[in-house]
């Protein structure tokens, strides 16, 4: 299947409608604990099943891999369809309205298509590999800073990883004392996207599986940014990564001065 034969429009539609699943209240109340700070609701697996129906319906030959499914089956060297229903669902339990839908489409062990879309603000974020990154049909680009005391940097807390959290507070205490602020909204999707269209200036976070940044480090990238492992080499599309995202400078200074 070529990128050309996909529909950008109906997936667009198709993330608005599933995003409609998100005012579910009540279904974002029915938690189940996963693990260790690790919860889905109704409202994942919910999602889940609209969005895969639908592309399962209108792809089939492409694989579909999600956070709330074994996927032992997917062959990367295939065509797989990346999806996170509820990126940030601690949020959505919450309800702190920080919470997006994430879905990605992979070629070859390469991302090529990316979207991030957060239903309560209807903010919808596209890149297709080579033609740039868009919100809500309008182009955006990553920011322009080129010192770490000019830049608001995004954390992540890796929170099913808490014996990681000395390593962790000891870098987020260095880069705070250095940058203007940090901030921690708890959806690393989100964060790749606001990287992706300047409202922050870089994000780094251990141990995230693809479904949350396999999107989000196709916008950054489409936005002219970077998007490097903690080592400075160029992040692939691991099944668990730790990745550092900005402009060329900030995620560069992430990596050789902090992680």
């Amino acid at each position: 299947m070529e990128l050309a034969k996909v529909n950008i429009e109906e997936l667009e539609a198709l993330l608005r409608q599933a995003g409609e699943l998100f005012q579910d209240r009540e279904a974002a109340g029915c938690v189940k604990i996963k693990g260790e700070a690790d919860y889905v609701t109704e409202v994942d697996y919910r999602v889940q099943q609209f969005i895969r129906g639908r592309l399962e319906a209108d792809y089939p030959q492409v694989q579909f891999l999600s956070e709330e499914k074994t996927n032992q089956e997917i062959d990367k060297s295939g065509l797989v369809w990346i999806l996170d229903p509820v990126d940030g669902t601690t949020n959505l339990i919450h309800d702190c309205h920080a919470s997006c839908i994430s879905l990605a489409l992979m070629e070859r062990s390469e991302v090529v298509l990316g979207f991030v879309y957060n239903p309560y603000s209807e903010e919808l974020f596209m890149a297709q590999k080579g033609r740039g990154c868009r919100l809500n049909g309008k182009s955006t680009a990553v920011s322009r800073a080129a010192r770490m005391e000019d830049s608001l940097i995004a954390i992540g807390t890796s929170p099913y990883y808490k014996e990681t959290a000395d390593k962790n507070f000891d870098i987020f205490k260095r880069l705070f004392l250095d940058c203007q602020d940090i901030r921690r909204s708890g959806s690393a999707a989100m964060d790749l996207a606001y990287v992706a269209c300047g409202r922050l200036d870089g994000y780094f976070e251990r141990n995230l599986k693809i479904w949350d940044v396999a999107a989000g480090m196709l916008l950054v990238r489409e936005a002219g940014g970077s998007v490097l492992a903690f080592n400075g080499a160029q992040a692939g599309n691991d099944m668990v990564s730790d990745i550092a995202a900005g402009n060329s400078v900030i995620a560069g200074l992430l990596t050789e001065e902090y992680l």
